[in-house]
């Protein structure tokens, strides 16, 4: 669910990407739109189908928890009509990310040495020492070239007067890069008339750039560079795209118990003995990750991997605590941690943020929750939170007890109508709405993928574009110069 800033009483109309405001296709979407016009609704019924049988036919899936009456995987839900972001629009959102990416990291660097940001005023250290994904025990630990953030998937939506808006940063385990990729084969493959169009920029290249930024983190050097990626298995919800992507990269698919550390080095176990691991691309949460040090319960990582990553003998990515810098108690003073270490003003804006632990601010949230949004900063995927125009008297006051029991564990955000753009849904046009998720490598440089996933609520009205929910995706086209 995606929210922004207040904009007086009533809701302003979203944002539509497709249309401009007297109906006409924005320019951009012109050749498209007369393509579409030419070919005829039955052209698309037959691609829409032809889309499906594809990804059915690949496999590609998702997995949803908790409806296991109807089976817990799923075929992706694909929209064929493709978002369209033009070159100077795609210019600022990457010279936003890049910025935002950079000082983050610097962020976590200064959190976890020498702490300047908390002494100097800028973020309260109580925020940063309440939150659950503030890793004490990492303190003093330098990731190889001081990098945490290796991956990043950063939320992007648009406002009612279509300015890209930051709404969240995703630094741990990000998701969804396969989906992404999956979109641009699927897209190509029934829709190649479309690319003799447009110049379009690519993104099937993703594998490369991670698999290359991973191996310049190698201690033993680049060349040298053995790479595992660390799944926590089959009943994982992102499982296919971690195969999809170890599968890409040409790199191993191991679970916990196929790993062991020796002497501080991490060693994969084969048919052949051990074989010694340089980088772990870890997507497992950081309580699990090593049971010597996090949840001792865990049997899903490696124990003894935290004193390998200590002794400089393995990397890990992203790296442990990278959590603490997209809490979403943190995500407010983002603009201030870019202005603190890099002394830029912030490219793109974020959203409006109430914090629950400022009394002023849970005050005004509460005088007007019908028009709020709350959140639980622990909880992702559209979960723990109050959506206050479709809320209840009842479920208000549950969240006023919950917010004032814990005030740290909760932020509050006006809604905004996320923008729409046109979808093809059971045979007809109509619009629904999106947002965006790009994704940025950080190795030896820094790169954004052109596009990302665009994630939208195929529910007509609904602002839910979490797959978890109901949601599905198009195909994202950052056109070239």
């Amino acid at each position: 669910m995606y929210n922004a800033g207040m904009q007086g009483s009533r809701p302003r109309t979203p944002y539509h990407e497709f249309y401009a405001d007297d109906f006409t296709p924005r320019d951009h979407y012109s050749l498209l739109w007369d393509h579409i016009r030419a070919t005829g609704n039955s052209a698309l019924e037959a691609k829409a189908h032809e889309s499906q049988l594809a990804l059915q036919t690949e496999g590609v899936t998702f997995t949803v928890y908790g409806e296991s009456e109807e089976g817990i995987e799923r075929i992706w839900p694909f929209d064929l009509i493709p978002r369209i972001i033009t070159a100077p629009e795609w210019a600022k959102i990457e010279a936003g990310l890049k910025q935002r990416v950079r000082a983050l990291n610097l962020f976590l660097g200064d959190l976890y040495g020498e702490q300047r940001i908390l002494k100097d005023g800028v973020i309260p250290a109580e925020l940063i020492y309440q939150g659950k994904d503030f890793r004490r025990e990492i303190i003093g630990i330098v990731p190889p070239r001081g990098i945490y953030t290796h991956i990043s998937g950063i939320d992007i939506i648009r406002d009612e007067d279509g300015e890209f808006l930051i709404l969240e940063d995703n630094l741990r385990t990000p998701s969804g890069v396969s989906y992404m990729i999956e979109n641009r084969v699927i897209e190509r493959r029934i829709l190649p008339e479309f690319f003799a169009k447009y110049r379009v920029r690519r993104v099937e290249h993703y594998p490369s750039l991670l698999l290359e930024a991973l191996r310049s983190l190698s201690p033993r050097g680049k060349e040298c560079a053995e790479v595992v990626l660390l799944t926590p298995g089959v009943y994982n919800s992102a499982y296919f795209e971690h195969t999809f992507l170890a599968k890409e990269m040409g790199i191993e698919l191991a679970e916990g118990r196929d790993l062991v550390a020796v002497n501080d080095i991490i060693y994969l176990k084969t048919t052949k003995g051990l074989q010694r691991v340089d980088v772990i691309y870890r997507r497992i949460d950081d309580d699990f990750i090593d049971p010597l040090i996090f949840r001792s319960d865990s049997v899903l990582g490696i124990a003894g991997v935290i004193n390998a990553w200590r002794a400089g003998n393995v990397a890990i990515v992203n790296a442990p605590g990278s959590g603490i810098a997209d809490d979403k108690a943190v995500y407010p003073y983002v603009p201030e941690i870019i202005r603190y270490y890099l002394g830029e003003q912030p490219i793109l804006k974020n959203v409006q943020t109430f914090q629950m632990t400022n009394v002023k601010d849970r005050e005004y949230v509460f005088d007007n929750m019908e028009r709020m949004v709350i959140k639980a900063v622990s909880e992702s995927g559209g979960y723990g939170m109050l959506m206050g125009p479709s809320s209840t008297p009842a479920l208000r006051k549950e969240f006023v007890g919950k917010v004032l029991e814990n005030p740290r564990n909760y932020i509050a955000q006006p809604v905004v109508y996320l923008s729409r753009h046109t979808c093809y849904m059971d045979g007809e046009l109509e619009a629904r709405h999106l947002d965006l998720r790009p994704f940025v490598i950080y190795g030896e440089d820094i790169d954004v993928v052109p596009g990302g996933l665009t994630r939208v609520a195929l529910r007509k009205g609904s602002l839910v574009v979490n797959s978890s929910q109901g949601g599905g995706s198009k195909d994202t086209w950052v056109l070239a110069e």
